[in-house]
């Protein structure tokens, strides 16, 4: 006999529990059902390496992001990477900041208050991370990554209003941690394009998610140890059979935390880029031999919903 809860999200029409009982039927607008990203490529050197290894090592590549800021950024950097990722026909997707964790909170240097850490304190924040998002935009950007839920909401707002571009797509980062089908789904109806799901997420879940929302899924295969350390080769097939459409992104274990990065940790950040694309390549020679390649969309990617920035 059903639980008054079960009763109770039936009546709503909602899953009683986790379940893969069925492959995703959503897709990507050009009929794909899982991208390739690298994450942490901090600035346009980090980006040029990248882009030479993954053409070294023939991986397939839709998308990169970055995580120390724009705020970080100086203008020519953003410009260089507007440019490579016109040329490449990749997507750039830059984090808007300031957040909790590089300023004078206290709490998020509590025990308890790694929560607040990807955070924006305060109206002054807020503006901030706007002028972020629109200088960004000035110099080509069309892809913003953001960690806290009030931007989404007015990015929402001033999209109705006419005031947020049209064609700057707002990615959600793995540091928002929704966790489960109803979080994921409220931030996506805020205006989300891609979701980043916490990396310890099971198939059944991530799958449960999936039946509840379209919004594309952001999966690390290997995370980095401050998000987990998580070395998750073995359930590519799964995560695009059950959570498609899915951008498959690829950090590295046992690696140092470089944000935020500058000068002085370029040399590690391309390094650390470079392997990242080798990572994929062992991602992307396991789908072939799973006969699922084929499944990719294509690139270079000319789908609407891939934010290509403008030089």
């Amino acid at each position: 006999m059903d639980s008054p809860a079960e009763k109770a999200l039936r009546g709503i029409g909602l899953p009683t529990e986790d379940t893969r009982a069925n492959e995703s039927e959503v897709r990507f607008r050009d009929g794909g059902w899982f991208r390739f990203e690298i994450p942490s490529v901090e600035g346009p050197g980090v980006f040029q390496a990248v882009v030479e290894e993954a053409k070294r090592l023939d991986v397939p590549l839709h998308r990169i992001s970055e995580g120390s800021g724009i705020q970080l950024l100086t203008d020519q950097e953003i410009v260089d990477m507007a440019c490579i990722g016109t040329q490449e026909q990749i997507e750039v997707s830059l984090f808007l900041g300031p957040r909790a964790g590089f300023e004078i909170s206290a709490m998020q240097a509590a025990q308890n208050g790694g929560v607040v850490r990807p955070r924006l304190r305060g109206m002054d924040a807020v503006r901030a991370a706007l002028d972020d998002a629109f200088r960004a935009y000035s110099l080509g950007i069309r892809s913003v990554l953001v960690a806290d839920e009030g931007m989404l909401w007015l990015h929402k707002e001033l999209r109705e209003k006419g005031l947020w571009p049209n064609d700057l797509k707002i990615k959600g980062s793995v540091m928002m941690g929704a966790s489960n089908p109803l979080s994921i789904g409220l931030l996506a109806s805020l205006g989300l394009a891609t979701y980043n799901c916490p990396t310890d997420l099971t198939i059944e879940q991530l799958a449960t998610v999936r039946a509840f929302t379209s919004v594309p899924l952001d999966i690390y295969v290997e995370s980095p140890d401050d998000v987990g350390g998580f070395v998750r080769y073995g359930d590519i097939e799964r995560f695009i059979r059950y959570a498609a459409p899915v951008y498959l992104k690829f950090g590295v274990r046992n690696a140092p935390n470089i944000y935020p990065s500058g000068a002085h940790w370029e040399d590690t950040a391309i390094r650390l880029g470079r392997e990242r694309v080798r990572r994929a390549r062992i991602a992307w020679e396991a789908i072939g031999r799973l006969g699922m390649a084929s499944r990719m969309s294509p690139v270079p990617c000319r789908a609407e919903d891939l934010a290509i920035p403008v030089s």
